[in-house]
């Protein structure tokens, strides 16, 4: 009996000492995730309420009228929201840390547009993903950038 137990010990030893490589990297260049949202007056609204932004541009569509835009624009931060949804929900996903933005409006979202927020992940290095951001309205780029995010520790393996 004895014999038979150092057997089995012997062989769970050297099946310890086996190296097994190292997982490769659940996120890579390349990769995409996106995802498409309307915003809606009440939405609008509501973020006016939360962040003290009540500016008429956003929310009073007499205002509005009067300007460049002819209808009320959805604001840029919320619509920024959307990436990070994409960031912390679809990719990297649950866990990464958004260390730097940089972004740019380059048209109007109107209350009701549908808008595809997307990413692609253009560089890793160590734990950061280096993304390239964009959010648009069918042919209509109405914002884009590139973002940094510290990637969540089960894929910062090499």
């Amino acid at each position: 009996m004895t014999l038979k137990w150092n057997s089995i010990f012997h062989k769970l030893h050297l099946l310890s000492c086996v190296a097994i490589p190292p997982s490769s990297r659940s996120l890579h260049v390349g990769q995409r995730a996106s995802l498409i949202k309307a915003f809606s007056r009440r939405d609008v609204e509501l973020f006016g309420d939360l962040t003290g932004d009540t500016n008429p541009l956003h929310l009073d569509p007499a205002y509005a009228s009067t300007t460049s835009f002819r209808a009320p624009v959805v604001h840029g931060v919320l619509i920024n929201g959307l990436i990070s949804a994409v960031l912390g929900t679809k990719m990297p996903g649950h866990g990464c840390v958004l260390l730097r933005q940089e972004i740019h409006f380059s048209a109007p979202l109107y209350i009701g547009e549908k808008v595809l927020a997307e990413a692609e992940v253009r560089k890793i290095k160590m734990s950061l993903a280096f993304i390239a951001v964009t959010c648009s309205v069918k042919d209509k780029v109405v914002m884009k950038g590139e973002v940094t995010v510290m990637m969540p520790e089960e894929q910062q393996k090499d």
